[in-house]
């Protein structure tokens, strides 16, 4: 007899821009378990097509933590469902819900992105619970299991979907919000002014695309030696709540005076945008002003996005503050510093030399480790699918839907010898 999830209820705060979190409902609704989703703004109620399910927060800020707690105890809530774990609407939700004994499942980017989105139960990055595994303890888990890995892809591949959909949802908020009169964003600008930074950025793509093969070409064919450093949004919540850096520019300062005090005179810098920057910090302004306070601004270059494979081939290092791009450094075996927590910081992969000193002769991973390291994420918190493509989509939901109804989440199940199956060679774009 088929398992009966008729006992489950999830409970849906904010996903990913798109309509990812309503068709993920409508496959729990189909497995026999009850959804409910609360909206903040007229952008999650865009999202959500089951209308009977849906129930929107228009209160003030301050109130909420009080209706979260009541909205499980009145709707029988087992499950909590959300994107992201930092933002203070999630936080004070996971209090709550730890509270009750809930489960919390936590979607995110990809660790191995751009190809798998990231899937755990508790909290993500800072606060996975890969952050207190071991290497060793994850050589462990995978004894006895035998796979091929897939490389990871080189590009994204539905950066154009998930622009759109940021915008579309954005728009809602903007022009069709009056409802929800309590609505605060968790970012620091308006809801006004991100909705015409992804306007401006959807408008200057072709733009941006040519200021990016110009760069690209100047440094492919430039004959020096170069290090990139794999820049974070400093909005994001990685870098916000996850780094020790303030600003962006802290960031760029520790970075610039350690390449200009360490690094061999005939080296330089390449900065290598996040894909989704969209000026609301000027970047390049900051690296050319700090670069020539340090006398180094002929050695530094900015490269808008684009594909990051085609400056990793080439260079001799990486840094960042935990930007999940440092994973393709590492699976090339380029030296790594980075910053901050991030669930690939161990001692086997990430140098611990000061700024000077890794620019001078960086100290180069431990390739079989990260391999052994890898294979445990595929085996666990990363499934191969997207958010944002209708393809991806398909793929996600044909494996994640089973995944939160186990009774064991991916870590449990690997450690207890019952992987969950998974879907690791075909890549989706």
């Amino acid at each position: 007899m088929a398992p009966s999830h008729a006992n489950r209820v999830f409970l849906f705060l904010q996903g990913p821009h798109g309509p990812y979190f309503g068709q993920l409902g409508r496959m729990l609704r189909a497995a026999g378990a009850a959804t409910w989703r609360v909206g903040f703004n007229q952008g999650d109620h865009a999202f959500w097509p089951e209308r009977a399910s849906y129930i929107p927060f228009t209160g003030a800020p301050e109130d909420w933590a009080d209706r979260a707690a009541a909205l499980m105890d009145e709707k029988g809530v087992t499950d909590l469902v959300l994107y992201g774990d930092t933002r203070p609407i999630h936080a004070s939700a996971i209090a709550a819900a730890r509270a009750r004994g809930l489960t919390v499942h936590v979607f995110e980017e990809g660790y191995l992105r751009p190809y798998w989105v990231t899937y755990e139960r508790g909290g993500a990055n800072g606060h996975s619970r890969i952050m207190d595994l071991s290497v060793a303890d994850m050589r462990r888990a995978l004894e006895g299991l035998d796979l091929d890995l897939p490389d990871a892809p080189a590009r994204w591949g539905d950066m154009r979907q998930h622009i759109f959909y940021g915008a579309l949802y954005h728009f809602h908020v903007f022009l069709r919000n009056r409802a929800y009169a309590g609505f605060r964003t968790h970012r620091a600008l308006s809801v006004g002014q991100e909705f015409r930074l992804y306007l401006k950025r959807l408008a200057l793509m072709p733009v941006h695309w040519l200021d990016r093969v110009q760069a690209t070409t100047r440094i492919k064919t430039g004959g020096f030696p170069y290090h990139l450093a794999l820049l974070q949004l400093e909005h994001d919540a990685s870098f916000r709540d996850h780094s020790p850096f303030g600003t962006m520019s802290d960031f760029l300062e520790v970075l610039i005076m350690g390449f200009a005090s360490g690094a061999p005179a005939h080296h330089h810098l390449v900065f290598k945008a996040h894909p989704l920057e969209d000026g609301r910090t000027p970047l390049r302004a900051n690296i050319l002003r700090i670069a020539a306070a340090h006398g180094v601004e002929a050695r530094v270059h900015y490269v808008r996005g684009g594909k990051l494979a085609r400056l990793l081939n080439d260079a001799r290092s990486a840094v960042t503050v935990n930007s999940t791009a440092a994973q393709q450094a590492l699976w090339r075996g380029l030296p790594l510093k980075a910053f901050g927590q991030a669930v690939y910081l161990k001692p086997e992969f990430v140098s611990d030399q000061p700024m000077e000193a890794f620019f001078h002769n960086p100290t180069r991973p431990d390739s079989r480790a990260y391999r052994d390291y890898r294979h445990f994420l595929l085996e666990t918190s990363q499934i191969t699918g997207s958010y944002y493509s209708a393809r991806g989509r398909r793929q996600l939901l044909r494996q994640v839907v089973d995944m939160m109804l186990s009774a064991e989440d991916p870590y449990e199940a690997l450690q207890a010898g019952r992987p969950a199956p998974r879907q690791h060679l075909r890549l989706v774009k």
